[in-house]
């Protein structure tokens, strides 16, 4: 545990706590809009709160050698999880998009300015 600082510690420990808030957070966002794309989205940041637990894991016992599968296991998780942000990104955008279509005055404003010529 001596590997990092006590501030080093803090920000460590804080990132994650602070990560698992915002997990539940938008899951609840997700429940309040009934829109399932933000589901997603607290699901699609899970594995980087699983990177952020293998680094503090293999800080706390101070790096050993016997632990550098950990160091893997972060650096894929890491790469897992940004593909599954950019999936979910790209999901709460369409649902954003498909929303805007479907309400009437996002037709009206189409139409007002179909008929203006924009």
């Amino acid at each position: 545990m001596h590997a990092l600082s006590i501030p080093t510690w803090i920000i460590h420990v804080s990132s994650v706590i602070e990560w698992m808030a915002a997990i539940w957070l938008i899951w609840t966002y997700g429940e309040v809009t009934k829109n399932r794309a933000w589901y997603a989205l607290s699901m699609g940041m899970l594995p980087a709160l699983v990177s952020a637990m293998c680094a503090c894991t293999w800080h706390y016992f101070d790096n050993p050698k016997s632990l550098e599968w950990l160091v893997t296991l972060q650096a894929s998780t890491t790469v897992l999880g940004n593909f599954t942000l950019l999936i979910a990104g790209w999901l709460i955008w369409r649902s954003a998009k498909s929303a805007r279509v479907k309400t009437p005055e996002s037709q009206t404003q189409t139409q007002s300015s179909t008929k203006l010529g924009l």
